[in-house]
């Protein structure tokens, strides 16, 4: 079920709005509150900085204190209600890890993504016992951790790539990540053979960073995902993967940073064909 929007994009661009209105009008969190009857500053905070679903019964009363003119006030109540997003859609995640669910709200909704990786196959390109392999792995660290469940919704995060309208999508792999490590030759194997078949899916591009390049320090230290959406005005997102966590960068200035190392990556990078054939090659050998 494609998204026209990121639930976690819209609920960002709306708390920014908020926060704008709410400063424009001279207001601090404590008055506006106040004038509310809500408790504490915590419900208003956690709606202004993209951390919390948003009642949209509660938006209509911060535009009521702020006195949003009538054209602005029905543009931002569609941001709402793309914010608060239906429990309808999120059932169709299925099981589904936190860290997981935010990266697929933001794949359904985006119109291009760009992952860099130099270590493992990003988990939209990863084969279901590659996917295992790894997860299973993680438990060493997180043992409380379902394998099966992760791998299931790895899975289904993938059906974004194949739906009517498909985002445009740009892997850029450091050569580790197709190194074989201690995986199982037919673990690896299969797993460079689909990295060329998916190529063939005209919104996919895989590049190859050949391994000097990869050593010379042009590339950042941790993975990163870069998301763009139909509407411009949805901020432009960053995901670094961390070990326990993810870091979601939104600001212009984090962001326009990213872009010019992705530029950077990108020329640095073996072509498309270039690369069908090194991993090709991979799978020969």
């Amino acid at each position: 079920m494609p998204l026209p929007t990121s639930p976690v994009i819209r609920r960002a661009r709306l708390g920014a709005e908020l926060r704008q209105l709410r400063r424009r009008e001279a207001l601090t969190l404590e008055q506006v509150c106040d004038r509310l009857g809500w408790a504490s500053t915590s419900k208003l905070s956690r709606i202004e900085l993209g951390q919390s679903r948003p009642d949209l019964a509660d938006v209509l009363d911060l535009l009521d204190i702020y006195q949003v003119p009538a054209a602005a006030r029905d543009a931002l109540i569609v941001i709402a209600r793309d914010a608060a997003t239906s429990r309808g859609w999120w059932k169709t995640l299925g099981e589904m890890s936190e860290r997981q669910r935010v990266y697929a709200e933001l794949e359904a909704g985006a119109a291009d993504i760009v992952e860099y990786q130099p270590a493992v196959v990003p988990g939209l390109l990863q084969t279901p016992a590659y996917a295992r392999s790894r997860v299973a792995a993680g438990t060493l660290l997180a043992p409380e951790v379902d394998v099966e469940v992760e791998v299931r919704a790895r899975a289904l995060r993938q059906e974004v790539l194949r739906r009517a309208e498909p985002p445009r999508y740009t892997a850029v792999l450091a050569e580790a990540a197709c190194d074989p490590g201690d995986l199982p030759v037919d673990v690896w194997r299969d797993q460079l053979r689909h990295l060329v078949t998916v190529t063939g899916l005209a919104h996919v591009t895989v590049r190859l960073l050949p391994r000097g390049v990869a050593g010379s320090g042009l590339h950042p230290l941790t993975p990163y995902s870069w998301y763009a959406f139909p509407d411009p005005a949805d901020p432009r997102t960053v995901m670094l993967e961390a070990l326990t966590t993810d870091v979601r960068l939104a600001t212009m200035l984090d962001v326009d940073r990213y872009e010019r190392m992705t530029e950077a990556l990108l020329a640095a990078a073996l072509s498309p064909e270039e690369t069908v054939t090194a991993l090709a090659r991979r799978v020969g050998e």
